[in-house]
């Protein structure tokens, strides 16, 4: 796979030793077993896969080499580059300007552009009307195109069964930039809805049954499909797409729910399903999947508590934190410095994204054991940092630097 050249502020000596170490390992990434940190008293274990992934790297690559390469220029980003607090922070530091929030409401105006700037497009891509205006501002969009790779998959698999007829259902959180740039993607190839998980998409079934009057479905999915949608026509053939950021199993359960639908529907089997329903699996981001499976790995071994590392608004990084909570006490925080204590710690809702002081986090017992992950979008120094901070409650410090001169 490409190496990129990413800044070292990302980089951690500790993290990539270990990510080293078990690529040589298990070239297949068969084992996801986590990797044990063992400072005596405190016991780390790593999650197999966790932190950036290719198409992060990718964006971060292109944002700083475009700053580097236009000294000078007013530099904007559509929205944030990717949802990682520090590494905006960055950016905007080094005069890079929004133009948008990540909800899609505007901070700067597009009139205010123009052909002399730079204009960034972010990991999770961006609508074809932006694009479109973009360009016809004289703003290459094309040089400065940072769209994860695995966005631009779904894109075009979106198209070619959009191609065949069908249909699509995007499984997705509607305000998400992602979403939103999937949905603008797909709807110019054909009609177009989305869900945001399975008691929506149980909801979205019942117009295929008639269970549902059809008038119901414009006001209950109201600003979620495309153009001239119609109920009684455009569900009849189907394919489901997803934000690659999704739960993978949850992407599945509505493929197959919705899958199970048509079968009954119209009366097909194995050899007829593909009259009526896609198969897209190959929709799957990989990194999503290996950082999800890599917690459930984790998630068999004994512990006293989690910690997800990662932005607030990250959608991957918040179904990390989803599947964590499922099994055990799990803190989800963004930097070191919410670590206030032994005894206290800034807690982030996942779903809420309200904070609160958690306390007493740390169990009184020893060895305390800790299960670790980050989002795709974290940078390993964070993660490194916060092992750090967490090591100096149990005189580990010294501890640490020793792994670190033991792996390299």
């Amino acid at each position: 796979m490409k190496q990129f050249n990413v800044p070292n502020i990302y980089r951690s000596n500790l993290i990539s030793a270990i990510k080293n170490k078990r690529k040589q390992d298990d070239k297949l990434k068969k084992d996801f077993t986590p990797t044990l940190l063992d400072f005596g008293s405190l016991q780390i274990f790593l999650a197999r896969h966790f932190g950036f992934c290719y198409g992060v790297e990718n964006a971060i690559e292109i944002a700083f080499r475009t700053i580097e390469e236009n000294p000078g220029k007013r530099i904007f980003l559509l929205s944030e580059m990717i949802h990682n607090p520090q590494v905006n922070r960055d950016l905007i530091e080094r005069g890079v300007q929004f133009l948008q929030d990540t909800y899609g409401k505007q901070v700067i105006p597009f009139e205010a552009i123009t052909k002399e700037d730079v204009v960034l497009i972010p990991a999770f891509g961006t609508t074809l009307s932006i694009e479109k205006m973009l360009n016809e501002k004289g703003i290459p969009t094309e040089k400065y195109n940072t769209t994860c790779p695995f966005v631009e998959k779904v894109w075009n698999r979106g198209e070619q069964i959009a191609q065949k007829g069908y249909s699509i259902v995007v499984h997705g959180k509607p305000k998400h930039e992602e979403t939103r740039a999937t949905f603008s993607h797909a709807s110019s190839h054909t009609p177009t809805v989305v869900v945001n998980d399975i008691e929506e998409t149980i909801e979205l079934s019942k117009y295929i049954t008639g269970e549902k009057p059809a008038t119901d479905f414009y006001t209950e999915f109201k600003g979620r499909f495309s153009e001239g949608f119609d109920i009684t026509r455009d569900l009849q053939k189907i394919g489901v797409i997803n934000q690659t950021t999704q739960l993978a199993t949850d992407t599945q359960a509505i493929a197959d729910y919705l899958k199970s639908v048509m079968i009954k529907q119209y009366n097909l089997d194995s050899s007829t399903i593909s009259e009526r329903f896609a198969d897209t699996r190959d929709t799957l981001c990989y990194a999503t999947n290996d950082n999800q499976t890599a917690v459930a790995g984790m998630l068999e071994t004994e512990a006293d508590l989690a910690i997800v590392i990662g932005g607030y608004n990250s959608s991957n990084t918040s179904h990390l934190v989803e599947l964590c909570e499922q099994k055990l006490p799990t803190y989800f925080i963004d930097s070191p410095d919410r670590i206030i204590s032994k005894h206290e710690l800034v807690d982030c809702n996942w779903q809420t994204k309200e904070q609160r002081i958690a306390h007493g986090f740390l169990p009184n017992k020893l060895p305390v054991k800790i299960l670790i992950t980050s989002g795709a979008s974290c940078p390993d120094a964070v993660v490194e940092a916060i092992i750090r901070k967490l090591a100096t409650y149990f005189a580990a410090e010294e501890t640490v630097n020793a792994l670190i001169d033991q792996l390299v």
